[in-house]
């Protein structure tokens, strides 16, 4: 392909968080998405298979780089160190980007909203990193951040305001989600117009949050996603690109059945430790004095009124009892607002981690932990007797049942059946998937095996993808389309041969004239170090923590 051919926006890939048929075919019929509904009547359109776990800090690093987990090394939102943990950056996903390889073969691209992309990369080109990045966060080229809100105005990570704060209406939070699209929106096609990319990605997260934050309200959810549509119709004019794509992370749908709280069916089952006083179950935002202060810490430690707290449940009188009282007293509500979120941890009960033989750390992965001697800092498990043990909780997970008889998991296995690389030592032990994704699993130990859901709306595994325009051969079947075959199809649309590493393949949609994969060299992320604080209390904010 000579220059002259290649002139303006080659490939626009448009991110929908949590986007899938169903959902867009109910917004269709009732006239909310136009520019969506267009594009999907008009190019090759299936469901897209999401992997294992269809979570945001994972999933889209898998469809930027064409391979699963154990190859990129991101499972959820932290990463664990022994029983300490960090938040996910872009520099712990080990694995080339769509825009990287490009890079390689001189072809710029336009970034913008993306998750896990930040600390950036250097390419020819711009990236403005999304969700789990900071607030203002490092941008490339530097200072174009500062380009973006002087050329458009205002430009924001977040809402300006945390869930669960009741100082806004419900009607003023969605105007805001509404805002934040538009930000998106407004930034891409500035940075277009000025980098004039042959690449371009421009992602939407509020579609995946409204669900979560307003229990799938169907009028909130048309408003989110019509701002999302409008945006959508004014880059295809602004842009003209030859080749659009449309593709989610994962799906999302009613969970029916009630939510499974796993660490309480390993306690009663003698793999797990609860504990009263230690430093509570984990979470990004206690360690918000080291973010603020650019470090990645392997520790957090309690202040005195957390230790305090600790102390207190350590002679029973737990913060979960101490609220009771209060809320009999009518000072529940000035409580919660007043005491620092690590009083809360540290005066409940916890898993007891180095004591423990198995766990759920982090609900989002999916999967129980083992303690293994040799591997984990206070292992409990003998190495000669780890798949022994692993083998014996598989089947004791494959025979819990809800309380309609059906089993709550459709798939209990050794992570070696989902995840294949460097990386997979990274992953939980045992993979745990709720059947039909209609049971939401917690992390949260309790007296109670099954409680009611606390997110009615959650992920399903069936995205959705779409591609359309020059090159695309829209007659061809789309048949078991996967999250990892996003980047390969999309390299080989714009004449650039895709990583031997991919997982994924090239979707039959694309000219037969595709370029075969090559072996690139490893990948080494740009040396940035950069963290702000407001990162602190994103994950809490938006659910995903306990």
């Amino acid at each position: 392909m000579t220059d002259s051919e290649r002139n303006g926006m080659g490939a626009l890939l448009l991110g929908i968080d949590a986007g899938c048929l169903s959902v867009f075919d109910r917004l269709s019929a009732e006239g909310v998405i136009p520019n969506l509904r267009s594009l999907l009547e008009a190019g090759a359109t299936a469901p897209l298979e999401s992997q294992i776990p269809p979570w945001t800090p994972s999933a889209w690093p898998s469809m930027f780089t064409g391979v699963n987990p154990g190859k990129h090394g991101v499972y959820g939102f932290t990463g664990f160190d022994g029983y300490d943990f960090h938040v996910v950056r872009g520099d712990d996903v080990r694995a080339h980007r769509l825009w990287t390889l490009l890079d390689h073969h001189d072809r710029s691209s336009v970034v913008v909203n993306v998750p896990v992309t930040h600390p950036p990369d250097e390419i020819d080109g711009a990236i403005v990193p999304g969700f789990i990045g900071p607030e203002d966060p490092p941008c490339h080229p530097e200072g174009v951040l500062e380009d973006v809100r002087e050329a458009i105005g205002p430009y924001r990570v977040y809402p300006r305001y945390a869930r669960g704060d009741d100082s806004l209406s419900d009607a003023e939070k969605i105007d805001e989600y509404r805002t934040l699209v538009g930000m998106r929106g407004d930034a891409f096609r500035y940075l277009a117009d000025r980098f004039e990319p042959d690449f371009g990605f421009l992602q939407f997260q509020k579609t995946d949050t409204v669900f979560h934050e307003f229990d799938g309200e169907w009028e909130r959810v048309k408003r989110v996603y019509a701002a999302v549509d409008e945006q959508i119709g004014a880059v295809l004019e602004a842009c003209d690109p030859r080749q659009v794509f449309v593709a989610s992370d994962h799906g999302m749908g009613r969970y029916e059945k009630p939510e499974f709280r796993v660490n309480a069916f390993l306690e009663d089952a003698g793999y797990l430790e609860t504990t009263l006083g230690g430093k509570g179950m984990p979470t990004w935002n206690l360690m918000r004095g080291d973010l603020r202060d650019g470090e990645r810490a392997a520790e957090w430690e309690p202040s005195p009124a957390e230790r305090i707290a600790a102390a207190l449940a350590g002679v029973g009188l737990t913060t979960h009892r101490m609220g009771t009282a209060l809320e009999r007293l009518g000072l529940a509500e000035f409580a919660k607002a007043h005491a620092p979120d690590g009083v809360v941890r540290t005066g409940n009960e916890q898993v007891d981690f180095p004591n423990s033989t198995a766990y759920v750390r982090a609900r989002t992965e999916l999967g129980v932990r083992l303690n293994v001697d040799g591997r984990d800092p206070a292992g409990t498990i003998p190495r000669d007797e780890y798949e022994d043990v692993r083998a014996q909780l598989i089947r004791e997970l494959e025979s819990v049942t809800a309380p309609d008889g059906e089993p709550v998991f459709q798939t209990v296995a050794p992570r070696e059946e989902f995840f294949e690389g460097p990386y997979t030592d990274r992953a939980v032990d045992i993979v745990t998937i709720p059947t039909d994704f209609q049971h939401f699993l917690s992390a949260q130990p309790s007296e109670e095996y099954f409680v009611e859901t606390t997110e009615p709306w959650n992920h399903k595994l069936e995205g959705v993808f779409v591609a359309s325009g020059d090159g695309i051969d829209e007659s061809r079947p789309l048949a078991d389309a996967h999250l990892f075959d996003v980047a390969p199809t999309i390299l080989a649309a714009l004449d650039v041969p895709y990583s031997d590493r991919m997982d994924g393949r090239v979707l039959p949609i694309v000219d037969a004239a595709e370029p075969a994969s090559m072996s690139y060299p490893e990948y080494a992320a740009s040396e940035r170090t950069t963290v702000d604080s407001v990162v602190e209390n994103r994950l809490e904010d938006l659910g995903y923590v306990e």
